[in-house]
């Protein structure tokens, strides 16, 4: 009889989430950086089930957007302008009426504290947290488009 081995990995959620909730964002972050955070933070809250850990990458993510939002406001630095200089702009992921990125950061924002109240359904929670992660994978594909001309 031949024993087959399985791997387990028991808390390997619990390793990442760990990670996501206890790694700073620095002041020199990026806009990138930063968008990119708030990817990565939306992609491991849908995919958690434990209340306190979505509590606490609700916070981390409600931060990391604070500081996107921050962001908008903020002139690019060269390198991330060179970024955007390549390659020529294409149609956009978002529709027209949303070219603007500050007013998209404050409704995942809103859809953040709304997650973080505590006072919704389980399946309303999990929708909206579903509309989250969209919209905040949309917002980092986004802030990346390339937009700026060659002059």
């Amino acid at each position: 009889m031949t024993t087959i081995q399985t791997l387990t990995c028991c808390h390997s959620d619990e390793i990442v989430t760990d990670h996501f909730t206890t790694l700073p964002l620095t002041a020199e972050s990026d806009l990138f950086e930063v968008a990119d955070r708030c990817a990565a933070l939306v992609s491991v809250l849908i995919e958690t089930d434990d209340s306190a850990s979505r509590t606490a990458l609700c916070e981390r993510l409600l931060h990391a957007l604070q500081k996107l939002r921050e962001l908008c406001d903020v002139e690019l630095p060269p390198h991330l302008i060179a970024q955007l200089i390549q390659g020529e702009k294409l149609n956009s992921c978002m529709p027209d009426c949303w070219q603007e990125t500050a007013p998209q950061v404050d409704y995942a924002l809103a859809l953040v504290r709304a997650i973080l109240g505590g006072t919704l359904p389980d399946n309303v929670e999990k929708q909206l947290a579903g509309l989250l992660h969209d919209l905040v994978w949309l917002l980092n594909e986004f802030v990346k488009e390339p937009y700026i001309s060659v002059h």
